[in-house]
């Protein structure tokens, strides 16, 4: 029951009342986005959800629209300002993403929306992370977040599908509060940002 009616209902109320105590630092985060890295405000994507539906994913921008001499946009470790890490390291950047939890697109907790390009890559059960909606945190986050492989982040995300239920989202908001707290795995070794996945052969 909680994870076809009860979940929804769970995630509205509850992003409803984070958005109201944190408009003021939604604000602040807007105007500091405009002054440090000017327009666009935010980073807007394409990205499946539920049932592999696509919908418009929103961050904070965290990086420079910066291009080398041919117009190419540099790597992401160029662009990616301290301020946008600051913006991710606190999870800040993220913000945007309650009013998709308001609207119905996203939750607050399940499957980090990925790139429309993978859907083709992925196996049978790692496709069933597009059975529930994609999620601002999840299990995976709390579990390594980018310290893991593509393949274990997958397992982990089915994992959570197949196990979802009231008490595992209140552990995984209360986890990832802490981490956090603590920023606790943002990147991966070296790099800004995970490389993209593969496909399967490719782990």
């Amino acid at each position: 029951m909680y994870k076809f009616f009860l979940k929804r209902t769970f995630d509205f109320a509850l992003a409803l009342i984070i958005l109201f105590f944190l408009t003021p630092v939604f604000l602040i985060v807007i105007l500091f986005v405009k002054l440090k890295l000017g327009s666009p405000i935010f980073f807007k994507q394409t990205r499946p959800g539920l049932n592999g539906n696509f919908f418009n994913m929103y961050k904070f921008r965290t990086m420079t629209n910066e291009c080398d001499k041919n117009g190419i946009l540099l790597s992401d470790k160029d662009r990616l300002t301290k301020f946008g890490q600051f913006l991710r390291s606190t999870s800040l950047d993220e913000l945007p993403g309650l009013v998709s939890v308001l609207n119905g697109n996203m939750s607050l907790v399940g499957p980090r929306p990925l790139l429309i390009e993978y859907l083709p890559l992925y196996s049978l059960t790692q496709a069933r992370r597009h059975e529930v909606r994609p999620g601002i945190t999840g299990w995976a986050q709390v579990n390594g977040r980018n310290h893991i492989s593509w393949v274990e982040k997958f397992d982990l995300d089915v994992w959570y599908v197949c196990n979802l239920s009231f008490m595992l989202d209140i552990k995984i908001l209360w986890l990832t509060l802490k981490k956090v707290i603590v920023q606790d795995g943002i990147s991966h070794n070296n790099h800004v940002t995970m490389d993209k996945f593969k496909g399967n052969l490719h782990k």
